[in-house]
């Protein structure tokens, strides 16, 4: 058996005899207890964290500072959601390829009116006329950038020159993009003539009763809305996002982003084929952390065989079985998502403190028990707190 289909038997059997029984969920103040205590470790100003237990929301809560005034955090003040947009971006997708409109293996450039290199660079995308001399683009599909298989850095912007490349063949490794996401927003938009602001509004954020999620600005959420901290105690503003971005423009609340967690374990608004296609591994992960996205991939010997690349989230094998996960961050905001699938069991935590992250770990285990989530990949060499 080949490697990657050796790891795909292991990603996406169920190994019941073998898995660790799911724990007990602790109670509402015994989590409220161990939020406070993390905080208290981490220096984190503001907190806010959802149980989902059989698909359902079972728990959800704040604590904390929304800003530098004091005022606090509650469960439906506005957070910036960050690349957990990416997940709620490939469900919505997801819904598109069960009704046909997209073919996840068709070649992006099928649905162009003309070659991607020949439309003009755009202040909203990536510039797609610095693919002109590469040809490779053309074996970009759906599948490749929701995977993080495009061969983009993470942004074109943050290449020493600026310019959008292609760093190996699409297809071939994983590298985390959100410039690929941009390209799929791209396709859908300028291809298929689709908004996808009002698609993720319609098919995701209204169907989950998401009222306080949106992938622009929204004037009335500046009544509770919260800022973010830095890794250095410093109070940052939060960005009145103008323009919608796959990648990441999303504004949700604790309260809203639980929904969909649970409507995700539930697989509403989805086939059970396209369900399961979202954490399928599709492509196995061969480097030692997630960032830098370009590292160099670890020798065969050396590689994870728990961990794999789904569909716009992470999937691994941990002693309660099959699990996925989202993280979502920026220089003032952590983020993540952790599901198990026995038990349709998750833990969303939103900290609009970059510190929190640290005690990611420990909270997601307080509440869920060991999943096996790739915290060291995910985080490189951070330190976490206990």
């Amino acid at each position: 058996m080949r490697p990657f289909a050796l790891m795909l038997v292991l990603l996406t059997a169920a190994p019941i005899a073998l898995a660790t029984p799911p724990t007990t969920l602790p109670d509402p103040a015994a989590v409220d207890a161990e939020m406070a205590r993390m905080m208290a470790k981490t220096h984190a100003q503001g907190l806010a964290l959802a149980v989902i237990d059989h698909g359902k929301v079972v728990q959800v809560h704040a604590a904390g500072k929304r800003n530098a005034a004091g005022d606090p955090l509650t469960t439906d003040t506005v957070m910036y959601g960050a690349s957990l947009t990416k997940m709620a971006f490939a469900y919505m997708v997801m819904q598109l390829v069960d009704e046909g409109v997209l073919d996840l293996d068709r070649p992006i450039g099928e649905y162009l009116q003309r070659p991607l290199p020949d439309y003009p660079a755009e202040k909203q995308y990536a510039p797609w006329p610095d693919l002109r001399d590469d040809p490779r683009w053309r074996r970009l599909t759906a599948r490749m950038l929701l995977s993080h298989r495009s061969g983009f850095a993470n942004f074109a912007f943050l290449e020493p020159d600026g310019k959008l490349r292609l760093h190996f063949d699409p297809g071939t490794r994983y590298a985390y993009s959100g410039e690929g996401l941009i390209l799929l927003q791209f396709v859908l938009e300028r291809g298929l003539g689709l908004k996808v602001g009002a698609e993720m509004q319609r098919r995701v954020f209204d169907r989950f009763g998401m009222t306080r999620t949106s992938m622009l600005w929204r004037p009335d959420f500046a009544g509770n809305l919260a800022d973010g901290w830095t890794q250095d105690g410093t109070s940052e503003p939060h960005d009145e996002r103008s323009r919608v971005r796959a990648a990441g423009s999303m504004d949700t609340t604790i309260t809203d982003i639980a929904r969909f967690a649970a409507g995700c374990m539930r697989g509403e608004g989805l086939s059970a084929k396209g369900r399961a296609e979202l954490v399928h591994a599709q492509w196995p992960i061969t480097t030692a952390s997630q960032f830098p996205t370009l590292q160099d991939e670890l020798a065969p010997a050396q590689r994870r065989r728990d961990l794999a690349a789904g569909l716009g989230v992470v999937v691994f094998q941990g002693p309660q079985g099959r699990g996925f996960y989202k993280g979502g961050h920026d220089d003032a905001v952590g983020n993540t998502l952790v599901c198990v699938a026995r038990r349709q069991r998750c833990v969303v935590v939103l900290g609009n403190d970059v510190r929190a992250e640290a005690a990611f770990p420990a909270l997601v285990r307080f509440v869920l028990g060991e999943t096996g989530a790739p915290w060291s990949w995910e985080y490189g060499g951070k330190t976490f707190v206990e």
